[in-house]
């Protein structure tokens, strides 16, 4: 079987690629860092399976799959190797697309592959055409917002800029990345509950941190450790939070006792 990935994340590609290597049934494999370079690649070559990532620039996962529907070559097998949350995933999955949720574990890859090499063309074609629909609402989602209150005005944020959040007493202020701070009347374990599907960990009882900022985490001698966010601000995690800090990579390479207890 031959098989192509198509992800934009290095690490990703990196880990399908050692997992592809391990198999005896794997007569060749590439990767493609976007889906244009995916397409060249296809008119050069046949691939049985592509492992597809959703959300890449220039070209969405969606309209790579319908560029390849319009080709007059046979489809290959196509398993979403995908971040989107397992709700959005599950709406899809109705329709027997494989679906690889990240961070993936080996087994869960080896699986859909598996199932991949046993479609027929007219199984990979009737897949996608029944897919097509709820993965163009997947690609056009709108960016989430919060809202809050500030100054006698609701505000509608994109979580995605909030840098961290911390307690202030009976209060919490949220700061963010351009539209400066915001004092609110909530406590911090309420916040850290709302924020969590938004990629908030909490690193101390009274602070939680928007793990798409974070730049360094560095060890110090009493167990706990720096984090260092961008733009500069540091913040200590303490020993009782240290184990939030393994959600901030999919790969931790040459660092697997750096978290350890």
């Amino acid at each position: 079987m031959r098989v192509l990935i198509v992800d934009d994340e290095p690490l990703a590609q990196k880990a399908l690629a050692k997992i592809l290597a391990a198999r005896s049934d794997i007569e060749y494999f590439d990767s493609a860092a976007d889906a244009i370079e995916a397409l060249e690649k296809l008119a050069k070559h046949s691939y049985d399976v592509v492992l597809l990532d959703i959300s890449m620039p220039e070209l969405s996962g969606t309209e790579f799959v319908d560029q390849l529907r319009g080709r007059d070559r046979p489809l290959p097998s196509i398993v979403f190797v995908t971040a989107h949350d397992e709700h959005a995933i599950a709406a899809f999955r109705q329709h027997a697309v494989d679906y690889v949720l990240k961070p993936f574990s080996n087994e869960r890859i080896h699986e859909a592959l598996d199932l991949a090499f046993r479609r027929t063309e007219g199984e990979r074609a009737a897949k996608l055409v029944g897919a097509l629909p709820q993965l163009r609402q997947l690609s056009g989602r709108q960016s989430p917002r919060i809202a809050i209150k500030a100054k006698g005005r609701i505000l509608f944020l994109d979580p995605g800029t909030v840098v961290a959040v911390q307690a202030e007493g009976n209060y919490v202020l949220m700061q963010g990345e351009l539209a400066g701070s915001y004092l609110l009347r909530e406590s911090i374990s309420v916040m850290a509950e709302k924020l969590k599907p938004y990629g908030f960990i909490r690193i101390h009882r009274s602070v939680l941190v928007n793990s798409s900022f974070v730049e360094e985490i560095q060890p110090y001698l009493t167990g706990e450790y720096g984090l260092r966010v961008k733009g500069g601000k540091e913040y200590t995690v303490t020993r009782t939070y240290k184990k939030n800090l393994k959600s901030l990579a999919e790969f931790w390479i040459g660092s697997d006792k750096f978290l350890a207890e």
